[in-house]
């Protein structure tokens, strides 16, 4: 029911992950990023505790491969997830399951790892790490490379609903958490749209959450500064 793509940028040190579903707001449940940390993907018959229980392995010193092993030793119904990691170093592992749903595939690459179920090709994720890997900018322009690389390779067996882009830097939350919860259109044109928006604001957001008086003016009606 879903393809996607964990990342490291090792410039800046974020961490990002998108990702895609026909199922409704994948990325509510499926997505999970810490700053100076990792990012998680926990999908499939998803189980939403694992994305954060993986970054708390982590982030007590784990690398990606301990951690996706500890979160998977003896947890019932194992079988049917699917779960990627990335770590600080850019380490990556992929644990995915013997229940694991449909044609389904996994990739790893430099900074990067890609994950899918219930796909139309099973080297999709292939596809997406190679598109991440070439792709240039910042990391959220390369998580959507990768991301509509997946969708133009096949992407789902069927159509697909939702998508999400998220990001994480040095701050405590995201500086970036886009979502198409549901859409019986494209979501990923409509996520594409959303961070042509956003992303050229992000750094405004952060600066106004850090410091205020040195904010630029927010573009509003009724503001004069």
């Amino acid at each position: 029911m879903t393809f996607s793509l964990v990342a490291r940028c090792a410039r800046t040190g974020q961490f990002g992950m998108v990702i895609s579903s026909s199922s409704p707001a994948v990325a509510a449940r499926c997505a999970h990023v810490r700053a100076g940390v990792g990012a998680a993907a926990s999908q499939n018959v998803t189980d939403p505790a694992l994305g954060p229980a993986l970054l708390d392995a982590m982030e007590r010193g784990a690398g990606a491969a301990a951690a996706v092993a500890e979160v998977t030793a003896g947890r019932p119904h194992v079988d049917y997830r699917q779960l990627l990691a990335v770590d600080a170093r850019g380490e990556t592992a992929i644990h995915s399951g013997r229940q694991v749903l449909g044609l389904w595939g996994e990739a790893r690459g430099q900074d990067c790892a890609a994950g899918g179920n219930l796909l139309a090709d099973p080297g999709i994720p292939a596809v997406m790490v190679a598109a991440f890997e070439a792709a240039q900018g910042a990391l959220g322009d390369r998580l959507m490379a990768a991301l509509r690389a997946g969708l133009d390779a096949g992407g789902e067996a069927g159509p697909v609903h939702s998508a999400g882009l998220v990001i994480a830097d040095r701050l405590s939350w995201p500086v970036a958490d886009l979502r198409i919860d549901w859409t019986e259109d494209c979501p990923i044109a409509a996520l594409e749209a959303a961070w042509a928006v956003y992303a050229p604001q992000m750094a405004a957001y952060v600066q106004r959450a850090e410091d205020p008086t040195a904010a630029p003016s927010y573009g509003v009606p009724g503001d004069e500064g």
